[in-house]
């Protein structure tokens, strides 16, 4: 029963957040979305296909953050190559991430909860990992608290199934506000190593 009314409380804690931040950022939203479109093109948003609660696929929904340059036998060029100050910048900040607010409210995701990776990593996560899809994936998480793309993969994992085994109501809200702390901050954005992220399973 417990763990019912805690479902209930959280979804109903999403569905509030999600449609109070679609309202109040519209004016936002609307300015990123024009000069996405003037910098990026058409379409305004990328979206892409990301498993989520008992690893069942959804359609998440994020702003461009780079062009759709191609070479000339119409192959994407490599992402280098198609990044611009502007889409750095929303990466930077995860203004890029607002239109994740329309999945909270559809219910493919929650505000908080261990983030929507790549189907390809399904295949590559132990019994422990897989945990992690026992709840919806979230905007923000616990690892997104702990350093964000500083850590390992497995470190990552293990903060994921602490927060399924861990979730409360107050514990999102601290999450929440760790969050914002860290995106003004605008730490954890970059591999320790000042690299590129590896693809778990490489």
């Amino acid at each position: 029963m417990k763990s019912l009314v805690s479902r209930i409380i959280k979804r109903a804690f999403d569905i509030l957040v999600s449609f109070t931040g679609l309202v109040f950022l519209s004016p936002v939203l609307a300015l990123i979305a024009v000069i996405n479109l003037k910098i990026h093109g058409r379409p305004i948003l990328f979206t892409q296909v990301r498993p989520g609660r008992d690893a069942e696929l959804f359609r998440i929904y994020k702003f461009r953050s780079m062009t759709s340059k191609r070479d000339t036998t119409g192959e994407l060029l490599e992402d280098s190559m198609r990044r611009t100050r502007f889409g750095d910048f929303l990466r930077a900040t995860s203004l890029d991430e607002l239109p994740e607010l329309l999945n909270v409210l559809k219910g493919d995701m929650s505000i908080v909860g261990p983030r929507p990776l790549l189907p390809e990593y399904l295949k590559h996560y132990n019994k422990h990992q897989m945990r992690r899809h026992e709840l919806r994936p979230g905007i923000t998480g616990l690892a997104q608290t702990q350093g964000r793309n500083e850590l390992d993969w497995e470190t990552k994992f293990d903060l994921d199934v602490k927060y399924v085994d861990e979730n409360t109501l107050f514990l999102d809200l601290q999450i929440l506000f760790k969050t914002f702390v860290a995106v003004f901050k605008r730490e954890g954005i970059d591999p320790i190593d000042g690299g590129s992220m590896p693809k778990f399973g490489e």
